[in-house]
């Protein structure tokens, strides 16, 4: 797979509109958390030290082809303008006679933000005429926005295929590390996945049993298939319904060689609240009146023990309720094992999606791990194997 980059076109002088996602949430008015204006920053600045004039396009919340003044992004350019250094200049629409005016007046060091794409309806419909209403403003097209890119929008599909188009430094960046992580890893390669519910998750489990070495399952996920090999899981949260399923899967994960962990020690409670008095027993030995809310200290040390070996891992999801002590712990000790490997540099890991960057901050690990995905949605279809339109659109071989 190849895309092309930043480095590799000419952009002095040209106008280079550049997808980004800047869906920050925002209390009165204000940002309340930057990450992702944050992250858009190396592309912005390297446009602008290139010659180019960066106009972005992007999304926020969802208006449904209505002007709802509460999803303008004119609220943001205060912080945009704070993250960039330079002036941002803001235009009320991204297509039209207005828009062609602010592109056409960009000065040298000044970044154009257009308005929402989603005021019109025929951006998530990727309607050819909209998309070409947008590629009239610029001479290039830059998608930075890979959170967007399981989408087929005009914005990040359409425009790909009308202007001569790249990768910008954060969609290069996850490109690169989910091709190291999923296309060409090196082996062995584990893959850590968590969270609620087996059904949620079919796709990604059925996907990574036929690419990865060992899948530690851990989680409520982990319940249904302990239920599934006849084992009582009390009151714990599991899909009972599933667990034909889960049966599925331990018989396709066989016949591919993929080593399947499931805990062999749960730690137990009989509320779901902190500091719950709590025990840890077996996994099979799970009384009726309690429930599964952690793994255990065996499985951990099982996990570390894999990890130790791996050279490339995946994480998505916690291993247990992390949301409340003292069921953190688990998640909390596999995720600073993995952080500490990384660190080292004997283990490339990535990890992304859901409740995953949550759990790993308040592990401590987040930092230390390779490549931390924000993207949500489109890292689990990344990793469910699927093609992602804003991705394919880029690529060029």
């Amino acid at each position: 797979m190849s895309w092309t980059t930043l480095d590799q076109m000419d952009l002095a002088g040209k106008r280079v509109l550049t997808r980004v996602d800047i869906n920050v949430p925002m209390e009165d008015g204000v940002v309340t958390d930057a990450t992702r204006i944050e992250r858009i920053v190396p592309t912005v600045k390297d446009i602008i030290a290139a010659g180019g004039h960066p106009i972005l396009l992007a999304h926020y919340g969802r208006p449904k082809g209505q002007r709802v003044p509460e999803m303008s992004l004119q609220q943001l350019v205060p912080a945009l303008e704070s993250a960039f250094g330079c002036p941002v200049v803001f235009a009320a629409d991204c297509i039209g006679a207005g828009a062609e005016a602010a592109a056409g007046a960009l000065q040298a060091g000044q970044v154009l933000l257009l308005e929402n794409t989603r005021y019109h309806a025929q951006e998530p419909a990727n309607d050819p005429d909209f998309a070409a209403a947008m590629a009239r403003l610029g001479d290039i097209y830059c998608n930075d926005a890979f959170s967007a890119a399981h989408r087929a929008h005009a914005s990040t599909e359409g425009l790909a295929r009308l202007l001569p188009s790249c990768a910008g430094r954060l969609m290069q960046q996850e490109l690169s590390a989910l091709e190291a992580a999923l296309g060409t890893p090196k082996r062995p390669l584990v893959a850590v996945v968590g969270g609620a519910k087996v059904s949620t998750k079919l796709e990604l489990l059925g996907n990574l049993v036929a690419k990865v070495d060992h899948l530690v399952i851990g989680g409520g996920m982990a319940n249904t298939f302990l239920a599934a090999q006849g084992i009582d899981v009390g009151k714990s949260l599991a899909e009972h319904d599933m667990t034909g399923t889960a049966l599925d899967i331990l018989q396709k994960a066989k016949a591919s060689g993929c080593e399947i962990i499931l805990p062999s020690d749960i730690v137990v409670a009989r509320e779901f609240k902190a500091g719950a008095a709590s025990e840890t027993l077996d996994a099979d030995a799970c009384p009726a009146d309690a429930m599964i809310l952690d793994a255990g200290p065996a499985t951990v040390a099982r996990i570390k023990a894999v990890l130790d070996s791996a050279k490339t891992l995946i994480w998505n999801g916690p291993l247990g309720a992390f949301e409340i002590e003292p069921f953190d712990k688990a998640t909390n000790a596999a995720a600073a094992h993995a952080a500490a490997l990384s660190e080292a540099g004997a283990l490339v890991s990535v990890a992304g999606g859901g409740d995953t960057v949550a759990a790993l901050n308040q592990a401590g690990a987040a930092e230390k791990f390779t490549y931390i995905s924000t993207a949500g949605g489109a890292f689990l279809e990344w990793m469910e194997g699927k093609t992602l339109p804003g991705v394919a659109a880029l690529e060029n071989g």
